[in-house]
């Protein structure tokens, strides 16, 4: 039986006074806690304490003393800034928190951060700050779910998604993007509910929002219930999530009328209970109105209690599921691997090694490591934003993701990058799911709110960003990434690599595998490029160290270092057979991940920039940054033009000659 027989078969109960205490509660709590900061947005929450009641105690399947275990419903307050309608929740359920917490909300340290954060507070799904990026996740977290189900069975796999957006979730670009491409799959566990309360910061909706949601979702391909007026009829929020959860062909999106601030006398629909506390008369009306106490923090006797004791209702489905998961079944041992992420003996086996002088792209190298990998390791799946044959992301024998077959590993984002990275997030979040996505370097600048997201909430995917350079060529300048190796290399907590070749690409997805967590962008070229002399035997550790030494000096301590990354190291190497007939002696760095060098002990760095040697540096992008390592560096400080690419690299002076020149000036000033 799939575990979700029983409680998915309920209909609509009896609703009476304990129910209307717990939502009483929340809004107390929501009042206080945004009253005792003197920051955050009380009225949203206030207004949806029915619809998130009905949710945790009547719809979704979890278990607070077991937070993560892997087929709970996922919750998504993609509305982020109403973050205490959550934390409430939890409180209320028993997932850690408690009122003490509750008091603390945006206080330095505590478990009630200011909006969601992953990994700082049990039973949060996801970090939802930047409005947008929750639907996406959600989508993400729906996509994972059919994808596995398919793949292992509904007896391990079976539950649903559930997301409330605000008005400004389905402003924001992403939302868009990420809407169309779950309507094309059709999720159909993806149930949405669109707080529709028609209240921004700066006032109305109406001052810059007048297009017609239901119908923008329906033909996005959605199923969409317009409910109206039934925020406070708990009964009828009930019905419509059930009735939304019967469509299994399409996501659902409930569009719910709200009332931002309710029930405050004076601060009902406005734009005062939206961004502000309340303030003290304002909450004491409300509570009168309320009939409940007017003490801070007040709960009712027994509520807490009562409220965890109905949080167990879903222990035996909790203990029946990890009971299939240790059968002896071929899926079930398969699953297990998956949601454990345990490594098969000889995942990397398969991983190819490319010779000495081969000529090959480096996104080309990258998509033979994935098709290598991917057999092996169930959790990988991904594709590209409409490139998946450019950006080495082209999954073959595996199936491709749709409705008619979602137990395909190769996903074909479409031309939505934003939402491609935002999806893959919450797939990663999900659980199961190593997820790839690609597409053109310069590109990656449609993509930063998510990685920006990716990195803060430390979430394993992979970025595959080809098109590295100016070797874009005709192209040009809109498609020639210039500024983005250093704004990324900016970004703490995202691993960057940018392989020289082939044998690189091989050792930068042994770490990318390998790590325990965090975002990898991997950075690969479009043109060919030779596989250098070493890289067979060096790269694996040097890779993992973000830079080693491929050619050593001939002497005891070199004359100068030469360091590059990606297609640039080749020039290094010519460089120094260059300085070499002047009587000079080179050492050649390539220097594949900044991150991961920085991770080094000193030792180890003085080993490859020993002290008081000078250093030039080439690379086919901004010189930003490059002052920490360099005395000198080979760049592009302006913007590209379009013309075939080998004659662009000659025009910047991306060659063997302006690094052999550069190395002669710091020699000559020795």
């Amino acid at each position: 039986m799939a575990i979700d027989a029983e409680l998915r078969a309920a209909v609509p109960g009896h609703y009476g006074v304990h129910d209307q205490q717990a939502v009483d509660t929340i809004r107390v709590l929501a009042m206080d806690a945004v009253q005792a900061a003197n920051s955050g947005h009380p009225g949203t929450a206030m207004a949806l304490a029915p619809l998130t009641h009905v949710l945790f105690s009547r719809i979704m399947n979890f278990d607070p003393s077991d937070p993560t275990w892997f087929d709970r419903d996922r919750f998504v307050l993609s509305a982020g800034h109403a973050s205490i309608l959550l934390y409430s929740m939890l409180y209320l359920n028993g997932f850690g928190l408690e009122l003490d917490d509750i008091k603390s909300f945006r206080k330095l340290g505590s478990k009630t951060p200011g909006h969601p954060e992953r990994g700082h507070t049990a039973g949060v799904e996801v970090t939802t700050g930047p409005l947008g990026q929750g639907i996406s996740n959600a989508v993400g977290m729906a996509l994972a779910e059919a994808n596995q189900r398919a793949r292992f069975g509904a007896d391990l796999c079976s539950h649903y998604t559930f997301a409330i957006v605000s008005d400004g979730d389905l402003m924001e670009g992403i939302s868009h993007e990420a809407a169309s491409f779950a309507g094309h799959l059709g999720l159909g566990r993806l149930v949405v509910v669109y707080d529709d309360n028609h209240i921004t910061i700066d006032g109305a909706t109406e001052l810059a929002l007048t297009d017609d949601a239901g119908k923008r979702f329906e033909a996005y391909g959605w199923h969409v219930m317009e409910v109206g007026e039934i925020a406070n009829d708990m009964p009828a929020l009930e019905k419509a999530i059930r009735d939304a959860m019967a469509v299994t062909d399409k996501p659902s999106l409930i569009r719910l009328r709200s009332h931002i601030g309710y029930p405050s006398p004076n601060k009902t629909d406005t734009s005062a209970a939206h961004g502000s506390p309340l303030g003290a008369d304002e909450i004491a009306l409300t509570k009168a109105a309320m009939g409940v106490s007017t003490e801070p923090f007040a709960v009712p006797d027994g509520l807490v209690e009562t409220y965890r004791e109905n949080a167990q209702r879903a222990r035996s489905l909790v203990q029946d599921w990890k009971g299939r998961l240790q059968a002896d079944s071929e899926q079930a041992i398969a699953f297990r691997q998956l949601v454990s992420g345990e490594l098969a003996s000889g995942w990397d086996s398969d991983l190819p090694t490319f010779a000495t002088g081969a000529m090959s792209a480096t996104r080309e190298a990258s998509g033979e490591c994935f098709n290598a990998l991917a057999p092996k390791i169930p959790s990988l799946i991904g594709g590209g934003a409409d490139l998946t044959g450019n950006t080495g992301t082209m999954l073959k024998g595996l199936g491709t993701f749709s409705s008619a077959t979602p137990e395909g590993r190769l996903v074909h984002f479409g031309v939505r990058e934003h939402a491609m990275a935002g999806v893959m997030n919450g797939m990663a979040a999900h659980g199961g799911a190593l997820p790839v996505g690609g597409t053109f370097f310069v590109f990656s600048d449609y993509m930063r709110g998510a990685v920006r997201v990716s990195a803060i909430s430390d979430l394993k995917v992979v970025f595959s960003w080809t098109h590295d350079s100016l070797g874009v060529g005709e192209d040009g300048p809109t498609h020639q990434p210039i500024e983005q190796l250093a704004s990324l290399r900016a970004m703490p907590g995202l691993r960057l690599i940018r392989p020289a070749d082939g044998n690189e690409v091989a050792a930068a997805w042994r770490v990318i595998i390998g790590a325990e967590s965090g975002p990898t962008g991997l950075v690969l070229g479009r043109q060919k490029v030779p596989t250098l002399p070493g890289t067979d035997t060096l790269a694996r550790n040097g890779v993992a160290k973000g830079a080693y030494v491929l050619v050593p000096s001939a002497k005891n301590e070199p004359d100068i270092v030469l360091v590059g990354t990606g297609s640039e190291v080749q020039h290094c190497v010519k460089a120094a057979e260059m300085l070499a007939a002047e009587g000079f002696s080179a050492q050649v760095v390539s220097m594949p991940s900044w991150d991961l060098f920085d991770e080094q002990d000193d030792e180890y760095i003085d080993t490859v920039f020993p002290a008081q040697v000078p250093v030039v540096a080439c690379e086919a992008g901004t010189s930003f940054g490059w002052e920490r390592f360099a005395d000198l560096a080979v760049t592009v400080d302006t913007w590209g033009a379009s013309g075939p690419g080998e004659q662009l690299m000659e025009e910047y002076g991306i060659n063997a000659d302006s690094v052999f020149e550069a190395a002669l000036l710091l020699l000559e000033d020795e």
